[in-house]
C-alpha cells in the first residue's frame, strides 16, 4: 500500500521557461524552497518514505530482479519476483529469455 506525497517541483519551474518539472535541490542562499516556505513548493524529507513492505516494489505486486541471460533467469522465483531484461540484451536473446520465462512461468516486464 502506497502513501501519496505531494509533487515535489523543481524551484523556479513555474517562472522559466528552460527550467523542467525534475526535482533538483535548492541551493541557493537566498531561497525560499531552500528555507522551507510552503508557498515555495514541498522539499523531499525522509518523512515522506513509503513503509519498507511496499518499497522497491513493481506495480503488479512483485519485486523486480535485472536478468541478462537465461541462466540468470533460473535464479528467479516466481513467486515473488518479475523479470527485467537489461537494455543491453539483443532481439535474439530477448527472445530466448522470453521463451524460457514462460516456461517457468517468470512474468517479465519489458
Amino acid at each position: 500500500m502506497r502513501v501519496k506525497h505531494p509533487s515535489f517541483k523543481r524551484p523556479s519551474y513555474g517562472f522559466i521557461k528552460r527550467v523542467k518539472a525534475g526535482w533538483r535541490k535548492p541551493r541557493g542562499v537566498d531561497s525560499k524552497q531552500r528555507m522551507k516556505r510552503i508557498a515555495y513548493g514541498y522539499v523531499p524529507l525522509i518523512g515522506y518514505q513509503g513503509p519498507r513492505a511496499t518499497r522497491h516494489v513493481h506495480p503488479c505486486g512483485l519485486r523486480e530482479t535485472l536478468v541478462a541471460n537465461e541462466k540468470e533467469l533460473a535464479k528467479v522465483n516466481a513467486k515473488t519476483h518479475a523479470a527485467r531484461i537489461r537494455g543491453t540484451v539483443g532481439e535474439k536473446k530477448r527472445k530466448q529469455i522470453h521463451a524460457k520465462a514462460v516456461q517457468l512461468g517468470i512474468k517479465v516486464l519489458n
